[in-house]
């Protein structure tokens, strides 16, 4: 038996895989300590025995050995980079990748490439999450806390997480507190809340705005922690004075009476929590929203307190440690900013290269794809962990800015629609096939070891990288544990700081907490109990404003469109939608609509509906349920389709694209 990981979501669920691919749980990994697993986790080891798995590099369509596909990579890069400038050439990652992937694919860019041009998938899941916690404490941990102190708390509100179906062993740590759901739709999680909140799509801001004005108004802010443990609430308290209860409920559709119970749960409890997931922060305005969440979290003085606090509900299985070591445009490993210079040189000096050698920031993941194949936009593009055909906004677009480039590589497994478009596919490991570290959703990292070998010409994203570095002049590590060791100098001094852990202790101690700045550092699962990151130990409130969102109903599009996961799917659903208990229990996209607005448009169970927005179209099958809102339909995005019409609009802070809302038409598709 080998203890590893689960290769989904960030709980990073603990399992063993014995003989024949056999999956069991662990009972030694807090996650789900249980020895709960997900649909998706016992189904993982056939992702190893697809029968769609690539075995050999493709170039153009064609089988050809791998000297010979990492040779043409090579040289088209150095043509197009001596045309181009070295900014011709973009790298974009993925929050599934290792931390060894996502340090080792930064470096690569910075020093093999030369190029600004790199960001990830990651910027699509927390980025707005990040910002507003980097704001309000100096430091993004997503759950700065272990999932067990959510056990004893006696209230969680989680705005905008669908935990219930996107990772169904985290309610096993709900069982114990009064849970607070903030969704337009009546989710799974939403139906086991002892109250559920249902408010407009995009409106999520003004319903935390509101329910900071009533316990203000309430007088239930703790005074005292606010004087010792914050700084801005003035400003704040005066920015609040327009959100009075009835206007938000007017724009929110939420009862006073039900903001006022939810506020009053959480002022009353002895520990309580409000954690933020995608459906809140998946806005043109998601740090603002994040924001107004934290405001109420602090003024309630939970942040920083042994069994109570703020926390973010990371979605991709290393999405937290993908975006502290290099993937980020304008990110350096240990979660230093790029354009720091003292960041600058210490991480130069771990790589060998002088700092002035180094690019600065580059664009953002949604900019990046979409300047690519323009004038002073990158002409070649290197794609590890992600599927943006699917994944991005606009998708439609998207596909069409890839299929303009003169040269894209993708690492994958299978032929996914983005790899469809390559003019050279590597086929890569998969999770038990290789080893390498993940930080989950607590800000622990974890160690997956290897359990089984790869199929015959498989190679790691890392064989990869270090094919191409070589062939450019540079010599990059391929082995994991020398890689995390580097990475732990890298980090040493940062705020994400791994010098202190090892593979040797993650074994022993099933996970250690970042940061973690010395070997004999016991990790820090509670960073923030004697002070916040920030220069005077404080917490700040950062006063925000409601807006609508970037694209509201009109005559032609009247109805929102909101999207998001199903239990039995993830992501892109390059992996998932290839397992066939998988693709039983989930065969194929829907939308979910109201019966009113179904009766309204004359729809039916098991129609086809086409549903348009301004940058595309899509169709899927009818599903009539009075779980969401009548002004409301929702998609899931695993499947092409729901992508084509989101809107890229972006966060001006994160840069984060709205998915969560956009305005649509809704037809019987005749």
């Amino acid at each position: 038996m080998t203890n590893t990981h689960c290769p989904y979501c960030a709980l990073q669920c603990g399992m063993e895989i014995g003989p024949g691919l056999a999956i069991s749980p662990r009972t030694d990994i807090p996650a789900n300590a249980s020895g709960a697993l997900c649909q998706k986790g016992w189904t993982a080891g056939e992702l190893l025995t697809n029968g769609e798995r690539l075995t050999t590099p493709l170039l153009h369509g064609e089988p050809v050995e791998w000297d010979v596909a990492l040779d043409y990579v090579a040289e088209r890069l150095a043509a197009i980079r001596a045309e181009h400038g070295p900014d011709g050439v973009a790298v974009f990652g993925g929050g599934g990748l290792t931390n060894e992937k996502a340090y080792t694919l930064g470096k690569f860019a910075r020093v093999a490439l030369g190029t600004s041009q790199i960001d990830y998938n990651g910027r699509f899941c927390m980025s707005s999450a990040a910002a507003a916690s980097i704001k309000a404490f100096g430091m993004d941990r997503g759950m700065p806390f272990p999932i067990t102190d959510l056990a004893e708390a006696d209230v969680v509100l989680l705005a905008g997480g669908n935990v219930a179906e996107t990772m169904p062993p985290f309610v096993r740590h709900l069982s114990g507190p009064r849970v607070i759901v903030i969704d337009p739709r009546r989710t799974q999680t939403a139906k086991l809340a002892w109250l559920h909140l249902q408010p407009t799509p995009g409106t999520d801001l003004a319903l935390a705005l509101g329910m900071l004005h009533l316990a203000i108004a309430d007088e239930l802010v703790d005074e005292a922690y606010v004087a010792a443990r914050t700084t801005g609430f003035e400003e704040v308290r005066t920015s609040l004075a327009s959100w009075w209860p009835e206007r938000v409920e007017r724009i929110t559709g939420v009862p006073v009476y039900r903001m006022r119970q939810a506020v009053r749960a959480l002022a009353a409890a002895g520990n309580a929590y409000i954690l933020t997931g995608r459906g809140a922060e998946q806005h043109a305005k998601g740090t603002d929203t994040v924001s107004a969440f934290i405001n109420l979290a602090l003024a309630l003085g939970l942040p920083g307190r042994h069994g109570s606090g703020y926390g973010c509900v990371t979605g991709q299985g290393n999405g937290q440690g993908g975006r502290e070591h290099g993937q980020k445009a304008d990110q350096l490993p240990g979660y230093r900013k790029i354009d720091d210079p003292a960041a600058r040189e210490h991480v130069a000096g771990v790589w060998g290269v002088p700092a002035d050698s180094l690019p600065g920031p580059g664009r953002s993941a949604y900019e990046l794809l979409d300047a690519l194949g323009t004038p002073g936009g990158p002409r070649a593009l290197l794609l590890f962990g992600s599927n943006p055909v699917i994944s991005a906004p606009a998708a439609e677009h998207v596909a069409e800015r890839i299929a303009s480039l003169d040269l894209l590589v993708t690492c994958d497994f299978v032929m996914s629609e983005t790899a469809a478009l390559a003019d050279v596919v590597f086929p890569v490991t998969q999770w038990a096939e290789e080893s390498g570290t993940m930080t989950n959703l607590e800000g622990r990292v974890l160690l997956r070891s290897q359990a089984v070998a790869p199929p015959e010409g498989v190679r790691s994203d890392l064989d990869v990288i270090a094919g191409l570095a070589e062939r450019l002049g540079h010599r990059f590590e391929t082995e994991p544990v020398k890689i995390f060791d580097e990475l732990r100098r890298a980090s040493k001094g940062g705020l994400a700081d791994y010098s202190g852990i090892t593979y040797e202790r993650i074994a022993a101690e099933k996970g250690v907490f970042w940061p973690c700045p010395e070997p004999g550092h016991p990790g820090t699962p509670r960073p923030f109990l004697d002070s916040f990151a920030t220069p005077d130990g404080r917490a700040r409130f950062v006063p925000v404003q409601h807006r609508p969102a970037a694209e509201e109903t009109d005559e032609d599009y009247p109805v929102y469109l909101s999207t998001g996961r199903v239990l039995a799917h993830y992501q892109s659903g390059a992996q998932t939608r290839r397992i066939a208990p998988l693709v039983q229990a989930a065969p194929e996209p829907f939308v979910e609509l109201h019966p009113d607005l179904a009766e309204q448009l004359d729809i039916s169970p098991g129609d086809i509906v086409r549903v348009s927005s301004r940058r595309g179209e899509g169709k899927a099958v009818a599903r009539i349920s009075d779980a969401i809102r009548r002004d409301t339909v929702f998609m899931p995005f695993h499947w092409e389709g729901a992508n084509r019409l989101t809107n890229p609009a972006l966060d001006p802070t994160s840069r984060m694209p709205e998915f969560k809302v956009c305005a649509v038409r809704v037809e019987r598709d005749s």
